[in-house]
């Protein structure tokens, strides 16, 4: 989704707008998401831009999607444009935690919780 949003409407009010777009925004998300995996690919992932106008875009986070158009709201900017490109996400596995015991390195393996568990 690559789009330029106004923020102004003749009939609907600012918040209403701004609510909107969010909304058009999530579903937009939810939709890519339902979407079938290639094979070796654990999730989507998303690549976001949010700027006054495409040229003075900047990278932003997914989450941060939010609070960029309630800051734009806030600035009272006539527009804002917005791109949202989706990508295959491959998961990485987390280090495990390593510590010393006895002047020897040993690894200790956690569950979920981050409790120990027995070897």
């Amino acid at each position: 989704m690559k789009k330029t949003f106004k923020m102004s409407h003749p009939k609907i009010k600012l918040p209403r707008l701004v609510e909107a777009i969010k909304y058009e925004v999530k579903k937009y998300i939810r939709r890519e998401r339902k979407k079938t995996l290639p094979d070796g690919v654990d999730f989507w992932d998303f690549d976001c831009r949010f700027g006054a106008d495409e040229a003075s875009s900047e990278v932003i986070h997914l989450s941060a999607i939010n609070k960029s158009i309630s800051q734009a709201e806030a600035e009272q900017l006539e527009s804002f444009y917005l791109e949202i490109l989706v990508k295959p996400g491959y998961r990485s596995r987390k280090p495990q935690a390593e510590q010393q015991v006895n002047g020897e390195n040993s690894v200790i393996q956690t569950d979920s919780n981050g409790s120990e568990l027995e070897p």
